[in-house]
């Protein structure tokens, strides 16, 4: 996950940037100017660390842009001879090598009135960023083994671990820079998003409860303080692992210290208490009430104010505040 989805497990293939929550500055920006950047057919840069969601995000764009009725075909350039990856994107025609017994479509040919992500495109060698810059700014590209120009109409959304910018640093093309950064949006680690990692663990407890067939409510306090503490250097990658392993280990409802394994935990200084700190057990719905109320409380009831805070619509709050009323009346 990117951000958070709005209290429920998801199918992340079908979510779009509506679908998701954040209550982290940055991040919100992130959403905003995404949102913006997806009613357009302008190319994308997403940069951050690895884990960090990009692949979510860029999925999410698509499915909020004209597009999302199209393909949406994800790419990753790393670690590709120059040969192997003309073939991936372009395509090639059957004797083009050998073993190549039948024409096959490339990406670009399969994306065609959708959407093609390139994720990790700073690995690509120059050779191959020369021949993506001509089928990004013109559509243009060859099957290997053919000298017929072939047309694709397809946005293209790319994403990088790696610090790239216009100045050029002898590895990326400054002119492919330009041409794929009509909008840069910039994905923040988890570590630097601590109020929305209480949403994080408890929306990704219930999707792996769900895929498991397991009724997992949350966490035990000890379980809850060292994840809450941790650094996650994976990023949501890591979240994910972990907690699919945790739901996997536990044999109860409440998912305990002893089932977290946690690569490079070092027990870093403790965070100022949560609000899931202070209760033994962390639900997604409890999690996201408490959330939603101390927002409220922050901006003196306003709610056109918290909607703004929250990320999310008027009507969505709403909705919210009736979901949370009509529990606490149970």
């Amino acid at each position: 996950m990117a951000v958070t989805p709005r209290g429920r497990a998801y199918d992340e293939t079908g979510a779009t940037l509506n679908d998701f929550y954040t209550s982290d500055a940055a991040m919100q920006v992130c959403l905003e100017r995404a949102k913006v950047a997806a009613q357009t057919d302008l190319p994308i840069l997403i940069l951050g660390e690895s884990g960090a969601g990009k692949t979510i995000l860029a999925r999410a764009l698509h499915n909020s842009s004209r597009r999302g009725r199209g393909p949406f075909v994800s790419f990753n350039a790393a670690a590709l001879s120059d040969t192997l990856l003309d073939s991936q994107l372009f395509g090639h025609e059957r004797g083009a090598f050998t073993g190549a017994h039948q024409r096959v479509k490339g990406k670009f040919e399969l994306a065609h009135q959708g959407t093609l992500f390139l994720d990790e495109i700073a690995d690509l060698s120059p050779a191959a960023q020369s021949k993506i810059l001509r089928a990004v700014e013109y559509g243009e590209y060859e099957r290997l083994g053919s000298d017929t120009l072939q047309r694709a109409d397809v946005r293209v959304l790319t994403a990088t671990h790696h610090s790239i910018d216009g100045n050029g640093d002898g590895r990326f093309r400054r002119d492919l820079f330009f041409r794929i950064s009509g909008f840069t949006l910039t994905v923040p680690p988890l570590r630097d998003r601590p109020n929305d990692l209480p949403v994080v663990l408890a929306a990704e407890i219930a999707r792996a409860s769900e895929q498991q067939g397991k009724s997992i409510v949350g966490l035990d306090r000890a379980a809850a303080d060292r994840l809450l503490a941790y650094r996650w250097p994976g990023n949501l990658r890591e979240l994910s692992t972990v907690v699919r392993a945790a739901v996997a280990l536990t044999t109860g409802d409440v998912i305990a210290e002893e089932h977290l394994l946690l690569a490079n935990d070092t027990a870093p200084a403790p965070r100022p208490a949560s609000p899931v700190q202070a209760s033994r057990r962390h639900s997604l719905r409890d999690a996201m009430s408490r959330h939603i109320t101390q927002v409220l409380e922050e901006v003196g009831g306003n709610k056109r104010r918290a909607a703004r805070e929250l990320g999310v619509s008027r009507a969505t709050l709403d909705r919210k505040l009736r979901e949370i009323s009509k529990v606490a009346s149970k």
